[in-house]
């Protein structure tokens, strides 16, 4: 069963590569690109990806495994990674959620992330974590 996404019809698995094709990776969309929304916490302003999510066990990575690189920051719990020779962000797995990646939506191959309508901003820099209860 196909879905489509701003015009574009999704797979339920999926490939999404970084700008230069060294690192692809194997995404499992069955209900297509859920939950895709921006961020504005300090690393997510800078690299201005729309992301969507998918389970842990949702993405393989097919190929250049060794070209990948991970950022870590802060309290080192979300864990990001880009391609080691093109510098394009391909995912993270998720602080607010560590049982998810976050992966960059402009990296699906045949989807245009500006095509998906209304894409809301979370508040990154209040980020659920950081609030000390009372």
């Amino acid at each position: 069963m196909l879905r489509e996404v701003g015009g574009v019809a999704i797979q339920p698995r999926h490939l999404a590569s970084c700008h230069c094709g060294a690192v692809v990776l194997e995404l499992d969309l069955p209900n297509g690109i859920e939950d895709p929304r921006r961020c504005d916490c300090s690393i997510c302003r800078r690299k201005g990806a729309v992301v969507a999510s998918v389970p842990l066990s949702g993405i393989r990575v097919v190929k250049g495994a060794e070209h990948l690189r991970l950022y870590e920051f802060n309290t080192r719990t979300a864990r990001h990674w880009f391609c080691g020779i093109c510098g394009i962000y391909t995912h993270h797995q998720r602080r607010s959620n560590p049982g998810q990646y976050g992966f960059n939506v402009g990296c699906l191959e045949g989807v245009n992330p500006f095509a998906i309508a209304d894409v809301p901003v979370n508040d990154g820099v209040n980020h659920p974590a950081d609030r000390v209860e009372a």
